[in-house]
């Protein structure tokens, strides 16, 4: 198990995601993938979103933290 929180490793996996987008070797690389890093991103927009507000949606949902 980590020693990091879910909202760390989200904000480390964004840092993460804009150093590879940057990285030289990355943007040489010439290949077809359904996914893109955009899409990538956008995810990890949505679960920091989801970490952030994860404390109302568990009181919501009845759960304890």
């Amino acid at each position: 198990m980590s020693a990091n929180s879910l909202p760390e490793l989200v904000s480390l996996a964004q840092e993460l995601l804009g150093q590879i987008r940057q990285h030289p070797q990355f943007k040489g690389l010439r290949f077809d993938c359904d996914v893109a890093i955009g899409d990538v991103k956008q995810y990890f927009n949505y679960l920091e979103w989801a970490v952030a507000s994860d404390s109302e949606i568990a009181k919501f949902e009845g759960f304890t933290e």
